[in-house]
């Protein structure tokens, strides 16, 4: 993994003046040295997909889904190669990465799908008034022109894969700028893409440094933006081209339930358990991992001890042996980001009830409670294997508690009850309400985005391609209806 990669322009290999070593978290080893495009080479990409714009957009749905439907089986093919390369770049335990490669997987299958259905155009009849008599309107999307997309470091290939994917199958052509940390998993999936035969110029992926992004948004032949990120620099973006298209998957502080009705001990093991796990699985890194637990003071105190001895049960360490459920941090100074938090929770009067230590860029999955409401632990994105507890006394409070908050990406209510399940989905504040489990749980093809400051958009392949493309309509006349 130590050989230099060449990135992708216009769907062809190419190499520039500069290169950038990407290393892992765990052992700080190089584990890939990338080429990096010229400031011309970024030119020469943007002007060829911008070149395509028309040519992609009539382009056969079976051309696009073949090539989708391609991409789907290699990924699938070299799934163990790919998972280790997800491991060794990020620092995700392998079992995890082997997950990443399988959701891609989809990604790309459910593309394929989507691709085969979409646009196929709604009629409606115009003669409902006397003026439309013998009028039919048929509505058609068409994308909107080509798409920039903006990759994080926590899902280096299936985040790619949400972006490249949807606008493969909506036949708008990308240029998709994987994370300066992780760029290898975006690298290896234009490998496959240019085994397909898409036409050239439709997409090019390109690991330039974050300094050289404003550029790219500024440039008004990327008319798309889709963004996954912190929401201070998402909303920096949006707010810097107001009359782009801006897809922002930002941040969330997820929140998990448990009411009072969850309350036998299998409930409880079970509810324990997932919210152990979800909390730590990534490091942390994810924007739905579980940063709070709310729960009822009926079933507070048997909860607790639960949490604990499941957090304690999850096994840190090297990233690529398989019994690891908790790797490093993306970084040593995102480690030492979340062990200033903590110190400054505790300092206010939390109390630490298991983990609170940094090796380098490892941080042990933590647990506290009581923690005051006005510390950045409470108010923040921890992005870290953190978890904070609290007792309410009422449904409401729960609520009431989720929803005060700047973020509001997806929540897990644990329950039983049919009506509190729905009271939930009208009360919550969030872009998904996730019953019987925690707020970590998603599908790939389900809508996926947030309310308030998580964002503006929805991801998931075929909101996605909603977002990049716009309606159409045609209006008939003359018909006998």
């Amino acid at each position: 993994m130590t050989s230099t990669h060449a990135f992708w322009l216009a769907g062809r290999q190419a190499t520039g003046d500069d290169t950038l070593d990407v290393t892992s978290p765990w052992d700080g080893r190089v584990v890939g040295t990338v080429s990096v495009p010229t400031d011309a080479q970024v030119e020469e990409a943007v002007a060829a997909a911008y070149a395509v714009v028309d040519e992609f957009a009539a382009t056969p749905a079976h051309v696009r889904a073949a090539a989708l439907d391609h991409v789907s089986r290699r990924l699938a093919e070299r799934t163990e190669e790919i998972a280790q390369l997800i491991s060794a770049e990020n620092g995700k335990p392998l079992k995890w990465a082997r997950g990443e490669v399988g959701r891609a997987v989809s990604v790309f299958r459910i593309a394929a799908e989507e691709a085969r259905r979409f646009n196929s155009g709604d009629a409606q009849r115009l003669d409902t008034d006397a003026g439309g008599t013998g009028r039919l309107a048929l509505t058609r999307r068409f994308p909107r022109g080509v798409v920039l997309g903006i990759a994080p470091f926590n899902f280096p290939l299936n985040l790619c894969a949400h972006k490249v994917a949807p606008a493969i199958a909506a036949g708008a052509p990308i240029i998709l700028k994987p994370a300066p940390a992780t760029p290898l998993s975006g690298l290896l999936l234009g490998e496959l893409l240019a085994e397909t035969d898409l036409p050239a110029g439709t997409w090019s992926v390109l690991p330039v440094s974050n300094d050289r992004m404003p550029a790219l948004v500024q440039d008004e032949r990327l008319p798309v933006i889709s963004f996954t990120g912190s929401d201070k620099v998402g909303y920096a973006i949006m707010d810097s081209v107001p009359r782009k298209h801006c897809t922002l998957e930002l941040g969330g502080n997820g929140a998990a339930v448990v009411l009072a009705d969850y309350a036998s001990d299998q409930d409880l093991e079970w509810a324990a358990t997932r919210i152990a796990t979800f909390s730590n699985y990534q490091g942390g890194q994810s924007c739905i991992s579980v940063q709070r637990v709310i729960a009822d003071a009926t079933v507070y105190k048997r909860l607790v001890p639960r949490i604990v001895a499941a957090v304690e049960a999850q096994v840190a360490g090297d990233p690529a042996d398989d019994t690891t459920d908790v790797g490093p941090l993306v970084s040593e100074d995102a480690a030492k980001r979340v062990e200033s938090w903590v110190d400054e929770a505790v300092r206010a009067g939390a109390r630490l009830l298991t983990g609170g230590k940094r090796d380098g860029a490892s941080y042990t999955p933590t647990v506290l409670a009581d923690v005051p409401e006005d510390t950045t632990l409470a108010c923040e994105e921890v992005f870290g294997p953190v978890l904070t507890l609290q007792r309410v006394e009422t449904e409401a409070e729960a609520f009431a508690r989720v929803n005060d908050s700047k973020y509001g990406l997806q929540a897990g209510v644990f329950t039983h009850d049919l009506r509190a399940a729905f009271r939930a989905h009208r009360a919550l504040e969030v872009g998904g309400v996730i019953v019987g489990d925690v707020p970590s749980y998603r599908a790939d093809q389900m809508p996926y985005g947030g309310a308030k400051q998580s964002g503006v958009g929805r991801e998931g392949v075929r909101f996605a391609m909603d977002d990049y493309t716009y309606e159409r309509v045609l209006v008939l006349t003359g018909i006998d209806l």
